[in-house]
């Protein structure tokens, strides 16, 4: 009797769709099939959801069930879009929740109509906004971090005016570089934008310096607006450890307006295995909805474990049409070497930001040199 007045309320009748890869013999995968469409909307006994409203369109239905290869299975499965209620936080929710707890079930790829679509705004520059603002038309760009933990804000700015004078374009925080005593975060944006805006004036070139907001909730959008305000080319953050709808909130923040790298910290395990989400849906579909202009992951050859498949499936989700989202800057990292730039940009072209880091302190003491080094790679190379 508590059901009665659901079926008042008028569905679009619009779904999106969420396909998985569900690993077991036949009738097992098709078991959790059906235990998705539950668990991820209702999470309600099936026996005893009600006829009608409820187990017509709220439940989830499976749109298709075949074989991946010989122990798993592709699943299409789609919910009623009001179920992600208009919310990122939401939305995620519906395509991997209660589920993200289960074993052997990944998540392979996510279709979203136009009526969700529109609600996200995506990465307010995307490649062509960070190609306008660095003045670079053609060729790609040249990224990298400050780094150890441990210098003071001195020694960090001193680093990023050498990588400027380089020819570097992007220089950002090593991602677990905050607001630790040796570099509080203020001291450390201060000084290093303006070692970068000195070098800036010396080249003639337009390279940026990117403070790594990652902290907590309170202190977040505290630290995009003091990097606003200090001059701060652009913002790092990991949404794995501060949240995908803050990074939205940010990109959205019309007072803030700089382009955003997302690091992939805490969420290695989200990809890796028979669990979790694709490389490419998450370092690329998910990074755009929630405003990243360009995501960074671990190149494969370098010192963590991606594959070069799996690299190609996130340069190709950040290209692919996804509405008015803008598309986004592929930035492979990871114990990238120099020597590598090469093999790389066959699988990237020119539309790729190439970080690296401790490669171009192996390269030599001259870090002015080491940068100028990797910029003579990329001419060189690049078609």
């Amino acid at each position: 009797m508590f059901f009665n007045g659901i079926s008042d309320y008028k569905l679009s009748g619009e779904r999106f769709a969420v396909e998985y890869r569900i690993y077991g013999n036949e009738s097992e995968a098709y078991a959790k099939a059906k235990d998705i469409c539950i668990e991820q909307t209702v999470e309600f006994p099936e026996e005893l959801v009600p006829e009608g409203f409820i187990r017509d369109f709220i439940v989830g239905k499976i749109e298709y069930f075949k074989p991946y290869d010989d122990n798993s299975f592709k699943v299409k499965i789609s919910f009623c879009i009001e179920s992600a209620a208009g919310e990122l936080t939401q939305l995620l929710n519906v395509i991997f929740g209660n589920i993200s707890i289960k074993p052997e079930i990944k998540v392979e790829n996510i279709e979203l109509p136009q009526s969700i679509l529109s609600l996200f705004k995506g990465p307010r520059f995307g490649r062509e906004g960070i190609r306008k603002l660095l003045k670079i038309e053609k060729r790609p760009i040249l990224f990298t971090a400050l780094k150890p933990m441990g210098i003071s804000a001195k020694d960090m700015a001193e680093l990023a005016y050498k990588f400027a004078l380089g020819g570097i374009d992007i220089i950002k925080d090593d991602h677990g570089i905050s607001n630790q005593p040796f570099s509080p975060f203020e001291e450390r944006v201060k000084l290093c934008t303006e070692a970068v805006r000195a070098a800036n004036i010396k080249t003639g070139n337009n390279a940026i310096y990117v403070p790594n907001i990652t902290a907590p909730y309170e202190e977040v959008m505290g630290r995009a607006e003091f990097s606003k305000k200090i001059g701060a080319g652009g913002l790092l953050i990991s949404p794995g450890l501060s949240g995908y709808d803050i990074m939205r909130q940010i990109a959205c923040d019309d007072n803030i307006r700089l382009p955003i790298f997302s690091h992939p910290a805490f969420q290695g395990t989200y990809v890796m295995g028979r669990e979790g989400i694709s490389h490419g849906v998450l370092f690329g579909q998910i990074a755009r909805l929630a405003g990243a202009d360009g995501t960074i992951y671990p190149n494969f050859g370098g010192r963590f474990s991606f594959t070069r498949e799996e690299c190609e499936d996130i340069s190709r989700r950040t290209e692919e049409p996804m509405g008015d989202i803008k598309s986004i800057f592929p930035c492979p990292a990871g114990g990238m070497s120099l020597s590598s730039i090469p093999e790389s940009l066959k699988v990237y072209g020119n539309d790729v930001i190439f970080l690296v880091g401790s490669g171009l302190f192996k390269n030599g003491p001259d870090i002015i040199e080491s940068s100028r080094y990797f910029r003579d790679i990329i001419d060189k190379h690049y078609v």
